[in-house]
């Protein structure tokens, strides 16, 4: 990776309007590009109810009661960030949230946006009673003695109930939203993403933001694919993608802006909650098999045309593949685009691959595949430990986040957050993906150790990875010609005596300063 200690050879570029900043022991990087994030989303929940980082039910419960008498005249309760582990079998109940908030509607998500709980008015509101079926692809929760739905949905369900039922943001909200986020982000190091799930809504946010000048990232937007909609959609898919590119930042802003030229595709959802494709069955957690291989949304043969039409479109295709299944039907997708086009321009990637066989590894390099990797993932940790490893089973638990081994068999990694569901700090991403240890807790085993990465692949996934993915050929390293995208760090973490105890703490150093396109977006104490 291209990073600079010294000033050497930029002394004579110095003028009287030249401001220097001199910091003894920093680190000049390329700007981050986080390759896999929720900005929007991200940033509403910073302005609603967030139970992030508290600690079990009581927390929870306390948090939310202190929100609703701050916020009576709010007519849903909206935000999330509740942790699977904090209730039994991941489960919470509407009857604890009856008991401080009975009249208003709840819904709120967990940490992974993939399982939501409701209070009682909630799934009134949405007409979700004992007599309601599951919809497709998504599961209502429901007591096993009496039918009645406990509180907790998965996957489609809760998105029905979050889209069509609760109230949804205006223009402005989506605006300030992405504000939010941006300023989290730049604060991070962050100069550029691709957005994971862009709806028209909050394409029209990013649209007016970029025409006013206030998106001061460049962002790539990835289209949401309508697994209830077939290849009709495609045409919608094209106007938004011309509509998008149309919208010009302005002059003299160089960099920035909003291209909507990717197609997020969801193959399947969680492992946690059952739903991610798997090719063999979950076990029932005491080592016996069930009859659940998890959700396919999309078939195998409706995913390969899908992605066979959207690359004949010249869209990149962006797809979400938790399982194994979900990971090998991704790849023969882009199999198929590839034999029916040839070699595409679309730097198609892959996202989370937290189940992936040894067979499909090096099929990554093979069909030019990039690896998505969310690293902040790779850890040991309460809902893994308690709700995944036991449904896996020791064989197929040894073969998630396999990056080590991706990059080993040639496959270009990117690197992404998918933030708000983990930390968006590219530091805390990639010390774990160095370590497969928490930052928090650096005495922990590591997680599966053989899948660690050196700090330069990891931070040229973080950098260049990420900017090809983005088509972003002017950004991912510090060369001429370069835009200038550049993140100062208050500490050389290449430095022989930053890791001399044997430790790598990346997640300790501080973002200092940060340029966007040769423009200050965030200072600290400079």
């Amino acid at each position: 990776m291209a990073v600079a200690r010294t000033p050497v050879g930029l002394r004579e570029f110095v003028g009287p309007r030249t401001r220097v900043i001199e910091l003894a022991g920093g680190l000049v990087v390329p700007g981050f590009q986080d390759s896999h994030v929720h900005a929007p989303f991200a940033g509403r929940d910073r302005r609603q109810l967030s139970l992030k980082g508290l600690a079990g039910q009581g927390a929870y419960l306390d948090a939310i009661a202190a929100y609703a008498a701050a916020h009576p005249s709010r007519p849903w309760l909206l935000g999330g960030g509740w942790a699977l582990e904090h209730f039994p079998r991941g489960l919470p109940r509407k009857e604890d949230l009856d008991r401080i908030v009975p009249a208003r509607p709840v819904l709120l998500f967990n940490q992974d946006l993939h399982t939501a709980w409701l209070n009682s008015a909630a799934l009134a509101a949405a007409g979700i009673s004992k007599d309601s079926p599951d919809p497709p692809h998504g599961r209502i929760e429901r007591d096993p003695a009496t039918g009645e739905p406990t509180g907790a949905l998965h996957e489609g369900a809760a998105y029905r109930v979050a889209e069509e039922i609760a109230p949804q943001p205006d223009r402005a909200e989506w605006e300030a939203s992405i504000l939010n986020a941006q300023d989290h982000l730049h604060s991070l190091g962050v100069t550029a993403w691709q957005d994971a799930w862009v709806t028209p809504a909050t394409q029209a946010a990013y649209e007016t933001l970029a025409a006013e000048g206030r998106l001061t990232a460049r962002v790539v937007g990835a289209l949401w694919w309508d697994r209830h909609r077939g290849q009709d959609q495609i045409t919608d898919l094209l106007a938004r993608r011309e509509h998008g590119l149309g919208v010009t930042a302005p002059q003299g802003q160089l960099g920035s802006g909003f291209h909507p030229t990717s197609v997020k595709i969801m193959a399947d959802g969680v492992l946690e909650n059952f739903t991610g494709a798997l090719l063999d069955p979950y076990l029932d957690g005491c080592g016996g098999r069930t009859g659940n291989r998890g959700m396919s949304y999309l078939d195998a043969e409706s995913l390969a045309s899908a992605v066979t039409a959207l690359d004949r479109h010249g869209f990149q295709v962006h797809l979400h593949a938790i399982g194994d299944r979900a990971v090998r039907d991704s790849l023969n997708a882009i199999a198929r685009a590839r034999a029916a086009h040839g070699p595409s321009r679309g730097r198609h990637h892959i996202a989370h691959l937290q189940v992936v066989q040894p067979a499909d590894r090096p099929r990554f390099a093979e069909l030019g595949v990039v690896a998505n990797c969310q690293a902040f993932w790779a850890q040991s940790a309460p809902a893994r430990d308690c709700l995944t490893i036991p449904y896996l089973g020791r064989e197929r638990s040894a073969l998630q986040f396999p990056f080590a081994s991706l990059a080993a068999s040639g496959a270009r990694l990117a690197m992404g957050s998918d933030w708000a569901v983990t930390t968006a700090n590219p530091l805390e991403q990639i010390e774990v993906a160095v370590t497969r240890v928490s930052p928090d807790d650096r005495t922990s085993a590591p997680f599966l150790p053989e899948e660690r990465l050196s700090l330069d692949d990891a931070f040229d996934a973080f950098t260049s990875g990420s900017a090809y993915v983005n088509h972003d050929d002017l950004a991912g390293d510090l060369s001429p010609g370069r835009r200038a995208d550049l993140v100062l760090l208050d500490t050389d973490v290449f430095a022989p005596d930053f890791t001399a105890d044997g430790t790598v703490p990346v997640a300790d150093a501080r973002v200092r300063l940060t340029v966007a396109a040769g423009s200050v977006v965030h200072t600290d104490g400079l």
